[in-house]
């Protein structure tokens, strides 16, 4: 198994371990190239700047996107490790002085994340160079990445316990070598995941502008629908309402249908009409990040006012 060790930020570090968040993003301020380094699912470890030079936690590899700055805290909010809005911009702009008021940062996002105590921040690896400045990966089939594996499972305890239980990918959905711990993605995560997908446009009406732009789940997560791109679309704030209400839905072959419901019983809706037939004028670049069948046709059935 490959692991990635990050150099991490300390503030950021001692923060977090004492909200205990489920998901965190660990962002880069000037980050502009694509973290392919480790497999979705797997490890990412947190070393401290020296002379801290340990690892002090971690968490689970799901996506690294490249998010304007106010989405991300939008998504994250305190999971970005800063308090407010205004301490984490600070901390950012510092490095971005000039480059706008929104600029775009680099977001490793990461789940189930975990914090050890003082007593048991493990040694960095003998082979660790003073020169690294973002991180190095490491891998379980040489002796020191697995001596450094062995000990993060031994803080760990109940990593074996888990093993199997978190998917990042429905079950039977796997990419690549089987790893020993999947994650879960959460809502953070599939905000912005989805507004990354759909390139910040609504799928209906692609309105490009952010605040009134919203991840919408087509099966909702407290029906057991997964925090997955695919059953997610990114909606205009009144089209998702109507969405979640069954006055709207998606068919298969991606067409929008607009429930009767809305001119019988508020004897309106002459704008949402002139949608109904029509294909979504926003979908994602890649085909499994488009909204799935199995999804749209559960939200037609179960949601759906037809």
């Amino acid at each position: 198994m490959k692991f990635y060790i990050g150099v991490t930020d300390d503030e950021w570090f001692h923060f977090l371990s004492q909200q205990q968040p489920d998901e965190v993003n660990f962002w880069r301020p000037r980050d502009k190239s694509d973290f392919k380094v480790i497999q979705e699912g797997a490890p990412f470890l947190f070393k401290l700047h020296s002379p801290n030079n340990y690892i002090v936690g971690g968490g689970f590899f799901v996506k690294h996107l490249f998010l304007p700055l106010s989405l991300t805290w939008d998504a994250f909010g305190i999971k970005n490790g800063a308090a407010t809005y205004d301490g984490f911009r600070q901390s950012i702009m510092k490095f971005r002085e000039g480059e706008g008021l929104n600029p775009t940062i680099g977001s490793t996002i990461l789940t189930e994340p975990f914090f050890f105590k003082r007593e048991d921040w493990i040694p960095i690896p003998s082979n660790w160079s003073k020169n690294i400045v973002k991180g190095k990966s490491y891998s379980t089939e040489d002796p020191i990445g697995a001596s450094v594996w062995d000990q993060v499972k031994e803080r760990l305890g109940d990593l074996d316990r888990r093993e199997g239980e978190l998917v990042i990918n429905e079950p039977g959905v796997q990419y690549g070598k089987m790893i020993e711990i999947r994650s879960r993605i959460g809502q953070c995560a599939f905000r912005a995941m989805v507004t990354d997908a759909y390139k910040y446009r609504c799928a209906i009406t692609k309105e490009k502008t952010l605040p009134v732009l919203e991840a919408a789940h087509i099966k909702p997560y407290s029906n057991s629908g997964p925090n997955l791109t695919k059953n997610g679309l990114l909606l205009r704030s009144d089209m998702h309402i109507l969405f979640d209400k069954g006055y709207m839905t998606v068919t298969d072959d991606h067409r929008v249908e607009v429930s009767q419901r809305i001119r019988e019983e508020y004897e309106n809706g002459k704008e949402y009409y002139a949608y109904h037939g029509e294909k979504l004028q926003n979908l994602p670049e890649h085909n499994l990040d488009q909204p799935s069948a199995d999804y749209l046709q559960w939200h037609q059935q179960e949601i759906y006012l037809g």
